[in-house]
C-alpha cells in the first residue's frame, strides 16, 4: 500500500513537473535605425554676438564678486576657528 501510495505521488510530481514548462519566446523585431539629419546651425548677426558677450562678462564679473565675498567669508572663518581652538586649549589647561 506505501509503495503504490508513494509511486502515485511521484507520478503526480512528476507530471506537475512536466505541465510546468515555460511558454513560448516572445519575439521581438529589431528596431529599424532612423536617419534624420542636424539641424543647420545657425548664423548668428553680428548684434545678437555683441549681445551675448556682453551678457557673458557681466555674468563673468558678478561670478568673481561672489568669489571674492566666499574668499573673506572663509577666511574668516578660519579666524573664527583658530580662536576656538585656542580657547580649547586655554580652558583645557585650566
Amino acid at each position: 500500500m506505501r509503495a503504490a501510495t508513494l509511486s502515485f505521488l511521484v507520478l503526480v510530481a512528476l507530471g506537475g513537473v512536466v505541465s510546468a514548462q515555460s511558454p513560448m519566446p516572445v519575439i521581438v523585431p529589431a528596431m529599424t535605425p532612423t536617419t534624420s539629419k542636424a539641424p543647420a546651425p545657425a548664423t548668428p548677426d553680428d548684434g545678437s554676438l555683441q549681445a551675448a558677450m556682453k551678457l557673458l562678462q557681466e555674468m563673468k564679473a558678478a561670478n568673481e564678486e561672489t568669489l571674492r565675498k566666499q574668499a573673506a567669508t572663509l577666511e574668516q572663518l578660519d579666524a573664527l576657528e583658530k580662536a576656538a581652538n585656542e580657547i580649547k586649549i586655554y580652558t583645557k589647561r585650566s
